[in-house]
């Protein structure tokens, strides 16, 4: 049996959540819409829907509101209305489990850099310690030298009051023998 079409099509209901209007569409859509005007919406209640078909794609027949229809909607409300307080709350948990982490971070932070400034002061005391020490050594070092030059300069004045003595020995020696006139018994060591 072949059905016949209504002359009237039936208008969806308004949706019980509103959205936001949106933008107006690309160009490209407006100018498909525009070529395929649909007729006017029926005033009639209780008509058959009509099943448009667009470029292959099938369009849902519009059903009638029922009671099953708005404990659907309601029922699909409350599913949303929970699912949004889930994410609020999830996102509430991953803030605050950021927020905990960057604490954390930032003590473990001023806890290495507490360690590291109280390292870096030992490392400058025992360099001063060392410095001083080096200082200290240094002159120890400076006054043993010292001491050493005047060793030295003592076993010098030694050396140069001998050489002295035996040079007015020899002088005295050699005067006695021109006075005696002997020679000495030792000539020159070297022959």
């Amino acid at each position: 049996m072949a059905e016949q079409l209504p002359t009237k099509l039936h208008t969806p209901p308004a949706p019980l959540i509103t959205d936001p209007p949106l933008a107006e569409a690309p160009p490209q859509l407006q100018d498909a819409a525009d070529k395929k005007a649909l007729p006017p919406p029926p005033t009639a209640e209780g008509t058959k829907a009509l099943a448009i078909v667009d470029n292959d794609k099938a369009v849902e027949p519009v059903k009638t509101k029922t009671s099953l229809d708005r404990d659907v909607a309601l029922a699909e409300v409350e599913k949303e209305k929970r699912l949004s307080y889930v994410k609020a709350w999830e996102e509430s948990e991953k803030s605050k489990a950021e927020n905990k982490a960057q604490k954390q971070l930032s003590a473990v932070g001023a806890w290495e850099n507490s360690k590291k400034a109280a390292l870096e002061a030992k490392l400058r005391k025992i360099e001063e310690q060392l410095e001083k020490k080096k200082a200290e050594y240094g002159e120890q070092m400076k006054n043993k030298i010292a001491l050493i030059h005047k060793e030295a300069e003592e076993k010098r004045a030694m050396v140069e009051a001998k050489r002295g003595e035996e040079f007015l020995k020899a002088e005295e020696t050699a005067a006695k023998y021109r006075a005696t006139g002997t020679t000495p018994k030792k000539l020159l060591g070297c022959f």
